[in-house]
C-alpha cells in the first residue's frame, strides 16, 4: 500500500495485519490480499494477537486464544481491525496515524496446563490466567516484564481477578511465534 523504508523486509503476517488497518482507516473497508499468502497462513488455524505500536509506545493489541476465523490469515485481519478500532484502552486510530505505526503479529500454539509458577518464564511463555469465568492473557516476551509474578499480576489485572485471589487462579502456558 505504500512504500516505506524497512517495509520490505516485514513479514507477510505484518504486511496484512498493516495493509488491513490501513486501509480500514482510510476508507472503512476490508483488505483483500493482492500478494501471494504463504500456506501456513492459509491453511492453518490458531490464535493471533495483533500489536500496533505508536513512536514505540502500545497503541492497540487485540487477539484471540484460539482461532475462530478458518485460517491464520482471516485471524490476522479480524484483529488487526479489532486492535486499531476496538481496544477499550484507546480510541480508533485515525488514518494521520498510520505513517507512526508499527506492527507484530503473534501465532499461538495451543495452551497447556501448568501446575505452578515455576514451570513459566516470561521470555519464552505467554501465561494465561483463569479464575470462575474470568480469563486474562499476557504475551511473552514483553518489555518490562521480567518475572514469573509480574507477568501473572499483569494478566490478573487484565481479567479482573484481585490480588488476594492469586492461589485460586489457575495457570497455562503457550508458546507464540512472532513475527514483525
Amino acid at each position: 500500500m505504500r512504500d516505506v523504508e524497512g517495509q520490505a523486509e516485514e513479514s507477510p503476517y505484518v504486511r496484512l495485519a498493516r495493509n488491513t488497518v490501513e486501509l480500514f482507516a482510510r476508507e472503512g473497508r476490508l483488505f483483500r490480499p493482492d500478494f501471494p499468502l504463504p500456506p501456513e497462513m492459509t491453511d492453518r488455524e490458531a490464535g493471533v494477537f495483533v500489536s500496533i505500536k505508536k513512536h514505540g509506545n502500545l497503541r492497540g493489541c487485540i487477539g484471540t486464544i484460539g482461532p475462530t476465523q478458518g485460517s491464520v490469515a482471516a485471524e490476522i485481519s479480524c484483529n488487526a481491525i479489532s486492535a486499531s478500532t476496538r481496544d477499550p484502552r484507546f480510541e480508533p486510530i485515525g488514518p494521520e496515524e498510520l505513517p507512526h505505526l508499527t506492527y507484530s503479529v503473534d501465532v499461538l500454539e495451543p495452551p497447556e496446563p501448568v501446575t505452578g509458577a515455576d514451570r513459566l518464564d516470561p521470555k519464552k511463555y505467554g501465561v494465561i490466567v483463569t479464575l470462575g469465568r474470568r480469563r486474562g492473557l499476557l504475551l511473552p516476551d514483553l518489555e518490562g516484564v521480567d518475572t514469573v509474578e509480574d507477568q501473572i499480576g499483569i494478566a490478573m489485572g487484565k481479567a479482573g481477578i484481585p490480588p488476594g485471589d492469586r492461589d485460586r487462579v489457575s495457570l497455562e502456558r503457550f508458546l507464540v511465534t512472532r513475527y514483525y
